[in-house]
């Protein structure tokens, strides 16, 4: 009992510092946007993605690498991805009730929503084949694709920016005119991203011992409890982003993040030794892939559509992809 208070504690403080690190990271990244002149869209689709999904990145890194859990790893990854479509439901609520959230996001989020759904359902490709072609010694088609494909999106969705028109960033923070060097937000954003990476390093010892002293599936533990945890800096940004009245810069993360999070598929197959990472994961797993491509559907549905207002706290696109994601853990754990 002991040791399990220990490692719930370890867990939960791990997963503080990550919030905290991912919301500074978010801040820094800001106004690395306004300093570079780069722009919040660009920033935004690379750097802030990619930032806030470093948890996902050396979770999956440790659980491949040290603990040796294709399931903690890819529960993580797959987990990460239906929890970032949940966020995107609930700060439906934090909208005014003639504002469904889905329906004052623009349009060219459903790129980034459709090419996350491909890089899903290769995901789900390759839990389900027995076996795959084989390209280097622990390497496979599959993973391979993931990071071609990865690439491949986002120089379509930086050439869909180019032609689209413009939006307009607010203007320059003071603290980062007046007081913050260039050479400063760099440094303090690397600060954060170590105090990320070192926070999330010691995620998947801890949901080890957990899954270990629980019972409960790697696979479950690391779609829940994992993903949940490695998701926090989305939180952070996103409940930033729509109390600014920026739900554009939220959307974008998310959707970002989940083609991010594909490709660190292809990452920690190359750090795991036990073979092909994929392969050695539980078909379990697949009830996560086919839960994002619904929410997924129903997120570029309702951005099409764009019903005018919602009845209660959610618009009834945000309900139907909560209640995805509720299934989803319930159908997980009755599986265990």
């Amino acid at each position: 009992m002991n040791s399990f208070i220990l490692d719930v504690s370890g867990f939960l403080v791990c997963a503080t510092i990550i919030m905290f690190a991912g919301k500074k990271l978010a801040y820094y990244g800001d106004l690395l946007a306004d300093v570079t002149g780069l722009g919040r869209v660009w920033i935004g689709l690379l750097i802030m993605a990619g930032v806030t999904s470093l948890p996902e990145l050396m979770v999956g890194i440790s659980s491949a690498a040290i603990i040796r859990s294709a399931d903690l790893a890819v529960g993580d990854i797959l987990g990460s991805c239906a929890f970032n479509l949940c966020i995107l439901a609930v700060m439906d609520c934090f909208l005014p009730k003639h504002r469904p959230l889905l329906s004052s996001v623009s349009q060219s989020h459903l790129l980034a929503a459709s090419l996350g759904m491909i890089l899903i359902t290769l995901a789900g490709v390759g839990l389900f084949l027995q076996s795959d072609i084989i390209i280097t010694p622990g390497l496979g088609i599959t993973s391979l694709s993931f990071a071609l494909l990865y690439l491949l999106s986002i120089r379509l969705i930086h050439r869909y920016g180019k032609r689209s028109v413009r939006e307009q960033d607010g203007p320059p923070d003071k603290e980062s005119s007046l007081t913050l060097t260039l050479r400063k937000i760099i440094f303090r954003y690397t600060i954060f991203a170590i105090v990320i990476i070192a926070a999330a390093l010691a995620l998947p010892y801890f949901a080890d011992n957990i899954s270990e002293e629980t019972g409960l599936r790697r696979s479950f533990v690391g779609t829940l409890f994992l993903a949940a945890s490695t998701s926090l800096p989305e939180i952070a940004v996103s409940i930033a982003a729509v109390r600014l009245g920026s739900v554009d810069l939220a959307a974008g993360n998310l959707f970002g993040s989940n083609i991010f999070n594909i490709f660190i598929l292809f990452i920690d197959d190359l750090f795991y030794p036990g073979g092909y990472i994929l392969k050695d994961a539980s078909d379990v797993n697949l009830i996560s892939v086919f839960s994002v491509l619904i929410m997924s559907a129903i997120a570029i549905i309702g951005i099409t559509y764009r019903p005018e207002k919602k009845k209660y706290f959610f618009a009834l696109d945000a309900f139907l992809i909560f209640a995805v994601y509720v299934a989803n853990i319930v159908l997980l754990y009755r599986m265990n």
